[in-house]
């Protein structure tokens, strides 16, 4: 997978290798992000502009961790052969404002919750869910746990830590 990333308002930090790192691992749970042709876009930036783009593209007007905006069908995903052009499969926003609050709350490094909320954003690009389906929402954390679990990340739905 390639990976266009785009940091404007996140401090100094390895932000492009972890994102890397994190792609790589969603792939390793996730065999149809494994596919070399695929283009995803991934921008660290402010709560203001994330507010803004949730606003626009979702009408919830307020600001969030990550926002993904896929490009392609699930089913087109799954198609998609290992010849042909480049495909597009979307764009991810991470707000730095949210992300760095969540992670003291929850007493975790910004860099383990950021892994996770690309990792969460690219599972969602791939066509998985969490809201709709409860079944789809434990598929969807379990592929999360093993993808930061690969990583050396701690499980983020333990709460009893």
């Amino acid at each position: 997978m390639e990976l266009e990333i785009d940091l404007e308002d996140w401090p100094e930090g390895e932000w492009e290798a972890l994102t890397q790192r994190a792609a790589d691992a969603a792939a390793g749970v996730e065999p149809a992000l494994a596919s070399d042709r695929l283009s995803v876009s991934i921008l660290f930036t402010s709560d203001g502009e994330v507010h803004t783009l949730n606003r626009e593209w979702r009408q919830r007007d307020k600001p969030t961790n990550v926002l993904s905006f896929p490009m392609m069908e699930r089913a087109e995903l799954l198609e998609l052969g290992e010849e042909g052009p480049p495909a597009m499969l979307g764009d991810i926003a991470l707000a730095y404002e949210t992300c760095a609050r969540e992670a003291a709350e929850k007493n975790i490094p910004l860099d383990h919750h950021a892994a996770h909320l690309i990792v969460h954003g690219l599972l969602h690009l791939a066509g998985h869910d969490h809201v709709h389906c409860e079944e789809e929402a434990q598929v969807m954390e379990d592929l999360e746990r093993s993808a930061l679990a690969n990583m050396g990340i701690a499980d983020p739905y333990n709460d009893t830590d």
